[in-house]
């Protein structure tokens, strides 16, 4: 198995939504803010070759939104999903399946392409994984969570029929596994992979960032920030003991970092990039 992070730009989300009931002035010295107390984030996604099999996590916001739409979230940077893809020696045609860890448009947008006037997968000859309650969430959305999920980020991949179903469906991926927590939203899902004796945790909105890892540092989007306190609780601990690599989908510095026990509870280690942290 071979994995890699794949970037897609970035982003600004207000930055005391971002940290929930931290302070300003603590959590912004390392996420600074703009004059609109917007901080910004990496959409930074994962791809994996293994056993015959091409395997992106998330895709990004994508391209097909308005320019009001992207207005809101002031995009940057030169990276695209696809560029990227090819920068790492594949092509998107390549691509066998798409986990979506949720159906949140920042982290499935670039999962539909515009063409012309139709919206279509952008990933032809992929399935595409999400969880049946998640997607049933995500279809029934909750007045706090109706902004995040975009029926036309996930209709196509229904109708398509591209969509599968985790437990329906055996995503066989050798040293893939999922594990699945509810404190952000519905079923969201993070790949725990084993490479080289390595431990691989892709943390989704669990630990957007390396900022998020202290247990009160709970994003006012999470749908139940308890459980997220709790879930993180868990993870941080086995990651700990185990030494696991955390690759943050959002921090726009930090890609991936080891944690340990300290006074204070759970820290960061050692960060790095992916690569540098497998090696």
């Amino acid at each position: 198995m071979t994995v890699q992070t794949i970037d897609t730009g970035f982003f600004k989300l207000d930055g005391g939504a971002m940290f929930g009931v931290v302070p300003k002035p603590i959590w912004q010295k390392g996420y600074p803010a703009d004059e609109q107390n917007r901080c910004t984030w990496a959409m930074r996604c994962l791809l994996i070759e293994a056993d015959r099999r091409l395997v992106l996590v998330d895709t990004g916001i994508g391209t097909k939104q308005d320019e009001k739409f992207f207005g809101h979230y002031a995009l940057s940077g030169d990276a695209s999903l696809h560029g990227s893809i090819r920068q790492a020696g594949y092509s998107p045609a390549d691509v066998t399946d798409v986990v979506l860890t949720h159906l949140h448009f920042d982290h499935v947008g670039g999962a539909v392409d515009r063409v012309g006037d139709r919206l279509t997968p952008a990933f032809a000859n992929a399935a595409y994984w999400t969880h049946a309650a998640h997607l049933d969430w995500a279809l029934h959305p909750n007045p706090r969570e109706k902004a995040s999920f975009l029926r036309e980020n996930i209709m196509p991949l229904q109708e398509s029929g591209q969509l599968q179903f985790f437990g329906e469906t055996y995503l066989d991926v050798p040293g893939l596994e999922l594990i699945y927590v509810d404190g952000h939203t519905e079923k969201m899902a993070l790949p725990k992979l084993t490479v080289g004796g390595k431990t691989i945790l892709y943390c989704a909105d669990l630990i957007p960032s390396a900022g998020h890892v202290p247990l009160p540092y709970v994003m006012s989007y999470d749908v139940r920030p308890l459980l997220t306190m709790t879930e993180k609780e868990q993870l941080l601990a086995e990651a700990a003991a185990g030494n696991w690599v955390l690759v943050f989908e959002h921090d726009a510095t930090t890609e991936a970092a080891t944690v340990e026990q300290t006074e204070k509870g759970i820290r960061i280690q050692t960060r790095g990039t992916l690569a540098d942290l497998l090696a």
